[in-house]
């Protein structure tokens, strides 16, 4: 039993309740219910008693690149392209190894879990090694199966990704905490070859889409050249489109791009500290939210943002669309709390199992401690949520009803080791950079 001064469960929509606990039993909730009445009801082996807190769902970042964490600050202050021709794809190429995605993947969990992230949907190479690390950390993740089209050491060419992907996900798919995403780079990395095979392999698989879209200005006038249409008509063409596509970033869409993203049940990972940071620019949020495009929050790689900070990614989605869109209620804060959990939950088509507490459903669950002098007086904890409380704040994680955070303490990572893991890498990256 977990029972909390205060819980969010994000269905129904802005609920708040008072003096609640939630029951758990083998991993899932079993009772949502007032404190007073549950030790009536239940004989529970464990009691967890948070009376300053606010209990919610676990966050779910929808986009990230977790092993990435290992180049957070190596190059700051620059464009996407010039970033990523200059800087990181040199440095990927040097480093990236099956060990340095393991290492890099489970640095990243730590710190997600400090935050209350519960699941995160990650694209990188070597996603045998990240789901390895997940499951090292107790976290729930969606592992993308790569592609694109130009060699790595991870892979030689479009085929030998998939190839691998799609064998990692043959390994690993018995593990309750892990599921699989197609993870196609980008339109400018990709062909219509592979695109047209990956439309294939997603729908005999059923497995989502995730792939950054329509990010710069520059990635949509290069398809106008190359192609002779906007990525997204392209992709549509392709038969991408659809309940399963996760299109990444979605800063530049049209307004009838935004309501074709709408009407084939696609969602958005929206990213607004990166976006921000290498100036791609600032997605309209209020009209996605006006259009009923499903969206959820990621964070992008530490190399870009430089946070896995899903607290921070609220408050800058909620503020930049007020501002954006000159209405102060246009992203409330139980909108943005909804894109950090259920939303990217239907994303990632978990939402039967996560993004919500429901009776059912699997306890993934995050506690906020709001009786902090920062923090303080507390007139609307879901409000609180969102424009006040920071990760620092979290100060227990459940995954599947297991404690991965207590009283701020991870209970299964050694922080210390990771950190000296970090600066190893640290070392020899600078050194050949």
């Amino acid at each position: 039993m977990i029972s909390a001064r205060w819980v969010v469960p994000v269905e129904p929509a802005g609920t708040v309740l008072e003096q609640h606990a939630v029951v758990v039993r083998d991993g899932r909730i079993l009772a949502l219910t007032p404190t007073a009445d549950v030790r009536n009801r239940y004989a529970c082996k464990q009691a967890v008693d948070l009376p300053f807190h606010v209990l919610v769902p676990g966050l779910i970042n929808l986009h990230t690149h977790a092993a990435m964490t290992l180049m957070r600050g190596l190059a700051d202050d620059l464009p996407l392209m010039q970033w990523l021709n200059e800087h990181i794809w040199p440095a990927e190429g040097k480093h990236v190894s099956p060990d340095f995605v393991y290492d890099g993947t489970l640095l990243a969990c730590a710190e997600m879990l400090r935050g209350g992230v519960t699941c995160f949907n990650d694209m990188y190479f070597y996603p045998e090694q990240a789901a390895r690390a997940a499951l090292d950390a107790g976290m729930r993740a969606a592992i993308g199966m790569i592609c694109i089209e130009f060699p790595t050491g991870y892979a030689t060419d479009a085929q030998d990704y998939l190839r691998k992907g799609l064998a990692a996900r043959d390994r690993f798919r018995g593990e309750a905490l892990l599921s699989f995403c197609l993870a196609p780079h980008a339109p400018y990395t990709v062909s219509d070859r592979s695109f047209e095979q990956i439309r294939t392999y997603a729908a005999e698989l059923e497995v989502p889409i995730h792939l950054h879209l329509h990010e710069t200005q520059d990635e949509i006038r290069e398809s106008l050249t190359r192609y002779g249409v906007r990525p997204l008509e392209r992709l549509h063409r392709l038969g991408l489109l659809g309940p399963g596509l996760i299109a990444v970033h979605a800063v530049h869409l049209l307004e009838q791009e935004i309501d074709l993203l709408a009407a084939q049940g696609a969602s958005a990972a929206h990213c607004p500290s990166s976006n921000l940071k290498l100036a791609s620019g600032i997605a309209p949020l209020a009209r996605f939210v006006e259009r009923g495009l499903n969206t959820g929050l990621g964070t992008d790689g530490a190399a870009s943002n430089n946070r896995l900070d899903l607290f921070e990614e609220m408050r800058i989605a909620a503020l930049l669309a007020k501002a954006q869109s000159g209405r102060a209620d246009s992203v409330p804060a139980e909108t943005a709390l909804y894109m950090a959990t259920l939303g990217a939950a239907r994303a990632l088509g978990l939402e039967q199992h996560i993004g919500s507490i429901v009776p059912g459903k699997l306890a993934d669950l995050c506690a906020v401690n709001l009786d902090t002098t920062g923090l303080a007086p507390v007139y609307h904890p879901l409000s609180h949520l969102v424009y006040a409380a920071g990760r620092e704040d979290v100060s227990h994680v459940w995954v599947a009803g297991r404690p991965q955070l207590q009283d701020g303490h991870l209970t299964g990572l050694d922080p210390g080791q990771l950190r000296a893991k970090a600066r190893g890498w640290q070392a020899r990256i600078a050194e050949q950079s």
